[in-house]
Parts: structure tokens; sequence; C-alpha cells
């Protein structure tokens, strides 16, 4: 029996639950834009969110991941012995945990916090290496041993990239230091065993699967849930959906209608459930058929497509029809107001069939990645 379920069935079920609180800080994007660099920068990387999900790479010791810019939960863990400290994205489209080392020149690398291994007691090093392929360059470095604690959770003995070199502006510009990927180790770049499946192996959880709620307004609030889930976050019942491919949190979708019309994914099609993309992410066709049904226009090099404020409280929900359930996001999910301007979450993908669930869809449907049974679950996210 796991350790971790066997102390879970002497105390309260909120102790055996491992919480990262999630803080949303500024985008990529944001950044970008403050400093007059945006446009440029669209212009040379044009906005391509299904790369990251390139079947070519699920196979290959590469990994790719698409940047966006619009990412902006982190959370904080430490690795090594005494702890460091390091901000990171919860990505559920990635397998691997890499950040930012001493060993690191590079500009991205400048205003991060880097690993050094000289000052971890605990810390083994390996011959191996990792690249990771982003739209603007590539992370390379090395990989590692030492203790990666989440949450409370102690992880031994886990193996973690440490930067050599990262591409520049967009890291640059990104709060997180690095990315700790909980996707399935199928994907993993140098097949390095990913930091839940360490957890599960070890007996450190008491449910082999976590969660996530990211809040729908202000900074503070989010979270990501290890071993457990808490009721206190959504409402009413959960709505489990199998995954179809192990090797990104991947599902079928039966269609999208708006009014009881279907507007998009007609013949059905894959859909990926993904904390590490920040949009509702589809077909340029069908997100351009989606777009014209709630009134907006679609913005210049991937930027945000466009609404007018005053007309929110006469667009249409727009639903997901997923395992035969019906999964909406009403007006106010999908478009943010900054001021006087009204942008949606929807982005486009190009001739790719591939659906992307990001923080748009979790912000609405608290998500659970059930790994011991290979399924995700989804329920009515409470707004706190």
């Amino acid at each position: 029996m796991k350790w971790a379920v066997f102390l879970c069935a002497l105390v309260a079920l909120s102790e055996c639950l491992h919480r990262v609180p999630l803080r949303k800080g500024k985008s990529v994007r944001k950044a970008l834009e403050e400093n007059g660099l945006l446009e440029d920068f669209l212009r040379r990387y044009p906005y391509n969110p299904s790369a990251k999900f390139n079947p070519n790479f699920a196979v290959q010791s590469d990994e790719s991941l698409t940047n966006d810019m619009d990412i902006s939960y982190y959370g904080v863990i430490s690795i090594g012995t005494p702890p460091q400290s390091f901000k990171v994205v919860f990505d559920t489209g990635s397998a691997n945990l890499w950040v930012p080392s001493i060993y690191c020149n590079s500009n991205a690398c400048s205003n991060h916090n880097k690993f050094n291994p000289n000052l971890s007691s605990t810390y083994r090093s390996t011959s191996q290496t990792v690249a990771i392929q982003y739209g603007t360059g590539s992370m390379t470095g090395l990989l590692g041993y030492d203790t990666v604690t989440v949450a409370g959770i102690v992880d031994t003995n886990q193996i973690f990239g440490l930067s050599k070199t990262e591409p520049g502006d967009f890291l640059y510009y990104s709060v997180s230091d690095g990315i700790l990927g909980l996707s399935y180790p199928s994907i993993s770049a140098s097949g390095a065993t990913p930091v839940f499946d360490n957890m599960m192996a070890e007996g450190l959880v008491s449910q082999d699967l976590f969660s996530f709620y990211l809040s729908r307004d202000g900074q503070e609030g989010s979270l990501v849930t290890f071993g457990g889930i808490d009721p206190s976050y959504y409402t009413g019942q959960i709505y489990w959906l199998p995954v179809t491919s192990q090797t990104y949190w991947e599902t079928t979708m039966e269609s999208v209608t708006i009014n009881g019309n279907v507007v998009a994914c007609a013949s059905g099609c894959r859909a990926i459930v993904d904390t590490g993309t920040s949009r509702v992410v589809g077909p340029t066709s069908d997100i351009n058929n989606i777009l014209a049904y709630i009134g907006a226009t679609e913005g210049q090099y991937g930027l945000q497509s466009i609404v007018n404020c005053n007309s929110l409280g006469s667009m249409p929900d727009v639903t997901f029809k997923i395992n035969g359930y019906q999964f909406s996001l009403p007006p106010s999910a999908y478009v943010s107001q900054e001021g006087s301007s009204c942008t949606t979450g929807f982005g486009q993908n190009g001739n790719d069939q591939l659906w992307i669930l990001g923080d748009v869809f979790i912000r609405e449907w608290f998500s659970i990645f059930d790994r011991g049974n290979n399924r995700i679950g989804l329920a009515k996210a409470v707004n706190l």
C-alpha cells in the first residue's frame, strides 16, 4: 500500500491535498507591448499555438513548445538541498521540468533565477543533454538529478533540465523561470521521467491525479492541487472524458455550437486540454466562423480578435460538446476587457484540425487530470 494512501486514511482529506498557489503575472505580450516590441516580434514569429503539438515531436528526443505570449500563471517550486526557488509554468502540454542554470549565458537567463548545482548537496550530474524547440529558437541544456519540492511533496531523485542556452526576446520577458511539464512521459524530451510520474512511483500522492482552478479575476486565487480533488472549487457534478492518446491530455470533441447551430468541428475533432495555452484555439476556418457569429474581427499578426464592449450583454454562449456533455463559455469567459478595449480568447492555428482548450476554457471549467484512470474531469468552476 502506498504510504500516502495509508496516511490519508488516518487524517482529514484536506491534509492529503497538496496545493501550489498560482499567481497571475504580466504576460510576455504585455511586456513586449510596453517596450514597443510586440508588432516586430509577431511579424518575425507568427502566432502558431499548434506547433507545440506537432506529432513528429511525440516520438523524437526533442520536444516542441509554442511561444504563447499570453500565459501568465506561475507557481513556485524548489530544487536542491538547501532549496533554490523557481517560478514555473505548470504545463499539461509538455512533459519536462527545466529551469535556467549558472551555465547559461543567454540574455533570457540574465534576469531569471539560475540553478547552481554546486550549492546543492543532493545534486547528481549526468552526461545526458536535452533540447526543447521554441518558435524563436531552442532551449538546450544538461540533465541532472536532485530533490524537487512541490507544495510540500519532496520528490527525491528527480531528473530535470539545466538550461545552457535559451531563445532571446520571448523568455527574457517571461515572468516564469522555467516549465514543469505534466503531460504523459511518452513525449518527454530525452526520455526524462516527468515530475508527476516520479511522485506516483514513489507513492507521494494519495490519488494519481491533479487538478487546476484558475480564478476569473485578480492576480491571486488560482492553484494546482496534487493528490486529490477539492470540492470547494467547483459546483455540480464532474463530467469524465476518456483520454484518447496518452501523449497530451487529448480527448474527442463532437461539435462546437452557438444558439444550437453547429459552427465548428462539424464532423468531430481532436481536442487537448492544456494549461500551457492561454486561449481556445482551433482551425482558422472554424475560428473565423465563431468570430463572425459573435461579431468579432481578427487582429493583425495573430493579435486577439476585437469585439464591441457595448455588445457583451447580447453576445451568445459558445458550447463545446465532448463525450456527449455540453460545456458552455459565456461572453464573460471568452471576452476580456481592458479599459475601453474588448478582445476575445479565441486563437487560430491555420489548417491544423486540432483544438486546444486553454486557460480561457479552464477558468470556466475546473479541470482534473487523472493519470490513474487516463481520463479528464471537468466541472463548473466556482467564482471565488
